[in-house]
C-alpha cells in the first residue's frame, strides 16, 4: 500500500502546524502524526465504506463542526480561532478542506485533543498515546484498536 512519507507529513505539515498554533509540544506532534497512520496509514482521504470521515485524520462532519461552535468561537479563544481560519482556502467551505487541506486538517485534529479533559500523555509512550487516541479521539465506539494501535504510534515516534 503505498501512501504519504510518515516523516514528510510528520515533519512537513503536522510540526509546522502544530507551531503555527503555539500547541507543538512533543506529545501532541507525535499523536496527532500517530493519528493519522492509525486513521488511515497516510493513504486514504475519505473514509471507505459509508462512513462521513474525511481527511487523512479521519474527522466526522459533525466533530469538525462542534469544534467549531462549542470550541473555538468563543473570546477566550480568539488567537486560535483567526490562526486556524488564516490556514483556510478562500474557494472552499472548512469541511471540504478537511480532505484538501493538510494543514487545516491537521490543526482541526489538535483542537479536537485540545478539548481533552486529561492532558497529553507522555511524548515517548507508544502505548499511552494510542490509549489516549482511543478515548479521546476514536471514542469508546470507534473501531480502533489500542494494543493493534502500538505499533503504529511507535512508528510516528521513530520519524
Amino acid at each position: 500500500m503505498n501512501g504519504l512519507d510518515l516523516g514528510q507529513l510528520k515533519h512537513c505539515v503536522v510540526v509546522p502546524t502544530l507551531e503555527a498554533l503555539g500547541l507543538a509540544q512533543p506529545a501532541a506532534i507525535n499523536l496527532v502524526t500517530g493519528t493519522a497512520l492509525v486513521e488511515t496509514r497516510c493513504v486514504y482521504l475519505r473514509q471507505l465504506g459509508a462512513g462521513p470521515a474525511l481527511g487523512l485524520w479521519q474527522m466526522e462532519p459533525e466533530t469538525h463542526d462542534d469544534c467549531w461552535v462549542n470550541y473555538l468561537n468563543f473570546p477566550v479563544r480568539h488567537a486560535l480561532h483567526v490562526t486556524i481560519r488564516a490556514m483556510l482556502a478562500p474557494d472552499l467551505p472548512p469541511l471540504a478542506q478537511l480532505v484538501s487541506n493538510l494543514r487545516y486538517a491537521c490543526a482541526m485534529t489538535r483542537v479536537r485533543y485540545l478539548r481533552a479533559p486529561a492532558p497529553l500523555p507522555d511524548a515517548r509512550d507508544a502505548a499511552a498515546l494510542s490509549a489516549y487516541h482511543k478515548r479521546y479521539y476514536n471514542t469508546v465506539l470507534g473501531a480502533a484498536d489500542v494494543a493493534a494501535n502500538r505499533a503504529m504510534f511507535a512508528e510516528a515516534l521513530t520519524v
